[in-house]
């Protein structure tokens, strides 16, 4: 089998015994809070890639838990390609006995299918195939999985860029776009925790002597509001807020805590100014703010689109439609591109309903995402 058309046909042929692995990698829970749910799907995914002929490793990150690193070795002494996924999802343990894996209308349900254990049995397909054949390649093919990519990468971020920084690109295994499009620009994400001191008093006999905590937070979540600039695509965003100790008492304490997001590096920096810099209307209260920019955006840079070109290339060669465009949420591929390194995100399977109790991947595009990423590795090691 060497065609392009001959890959699809392949990954076809093995079709219902992936999905049972599909349906493993569901079960086994890895919700982010979870450490002995991810390590265990680390252990165990660690097997499936040494069973398909790769070198895998475990790492342990901290109280994250366990990361992942399996290469398929090439046989030249050119820069590696990078496929790059998690292994947490946002779904408690319990959550599988309640909504188990089912398979219905040509689509599979379950905790985590879409966000990213599809993802994730795409880069065990990729391997196999890659080991299944005598392929001469000018590099080796690392496939790098993070225990923490939902809440942040604080534990693994670190790791990845040191793995990715000597690549010649990376390929995201996060859901693609709807319709499947491939997505080459992310905004970048921050947050803000935004704490006013008031003065507390009684609201009945002397509530003159108050400094209203919750008003003055009131007033600084308007300024925030004012922030967003629709026409740069940036945006902020008040998502929690607490305050106060009784019904009859002036607050003393209220606080907010803020998402921002940025189309560009010059916006984030541009907006974290802003924030921090923010002033109490009312003299009497004192703002604390703490936080910042947490994830840059992956922009989307000649190196991004010819990337992306060449794999819209590839996927014509077996009659598939790759689009490409944008979305708000970040990922871990941000934190490579920030390096400078090529990359293309959104190459899991689609579907819908990431997050969300409907969430399913499409089972017709398991194989011809599986034939575009081993074909991409091809066409980038050549």
């Amino acid at each position: 089998m060497t065609g392009p058309c001959a890959w699809l046909e392949g990954f076809n042929s093995c079709l219902e015994a992936d999905l049972l692995l599909l349906q493993r990698l569901v079960e086994m829970e890895s919700g982010s809070s979870d450490k002995e749910g991810i390590n265990r799907l680390a252990d165990y995914m660690a097997r499936e890639f040494a069973a398909r002929g790769a070198e895998a490793e475990v790492h342990t990150l901290g109280e994250c838990g366990h990361g992942l690193r399996a290469v398929w070795r090439g046989r030249g002494m050119g820069r590696p390609v990078l496929f790059l996924g998690h292994l947490d999802t946002v779904w408690p343990p319990g959550t599988v006995a309640a909504r188990p894996f089912v398979r219905r209308d040509s689509k599979a349900y379950g905790p985590g299918v879409y966000d990213m254990k599809g993802g994730l049995l795409l880069c065990l397909m990729v391997c196999g195939a890659l080991c299944g054949r005598q392929l001469r390649l000018d590099g080796d093919v690392i496939f790098l999985f993070t225990p923490d990519e939902e809440t942040g990468s604080a534990c693994g971020r670190a790791w990845l860029e040191a793995e990715a920084a000597p690549c010649r690109a990376v390929l995201g295994l996060e859901p693609p776009l709807p319709g499947g499009g491939a997505k080459t620009f992310r905004k970048g994400v921050g947050t803000f925790r935004l704490r006013v001191l008031g003065i507390e008093a009684h609201a009945g006999t002397e509530p003159e002597k108050g400094a209203n905590a919750i008003v003055e937070l009131s007033r600084q979540v308007l300024r925030l509001q004012r922030m967003s600039d629709a026409d740069r695509g940036t945006t902020v965003s008040v998502g929690l807020m607490r305050g106060g100790s009784a019904v009859n008492v002036i607050p003393g304490c209220a606080e907010a805590e803020v998402d921002f997001r940025f189309p560009a590096v010059a916006d984030g920096k541009r907006l974290a100014r802003r924030i921090a810099g923010l002033q109490p209307l009312d003299a009497r209260c004192r703002l604390e703010i703490e936080g910042g920019i947490n994830r840059p955006p992956l922009e989307r840079s000649p190196a991004v689109v010819e990337l992306y070109s060449r794999a819209r290339a590839v996927a014509a060669s077996i009659g598939m439609t790759l689009d490409e465009g944008g979305t708000g949420g970040g990922s871990d591929g941000s934190f490579t591109a920030a390096l400078g390194v090529p990359t293309l995100d959104g190459l899991g399977v689609e579907g819908g309903g990431a997050h969300a109790i409907h969430e399913h991947v499409l089972i017709p595009d398991i194989p011809r995402r599986a034939a575009l990423l081993a074909l991409l590795v091809q066409e980038l090691l050549r």
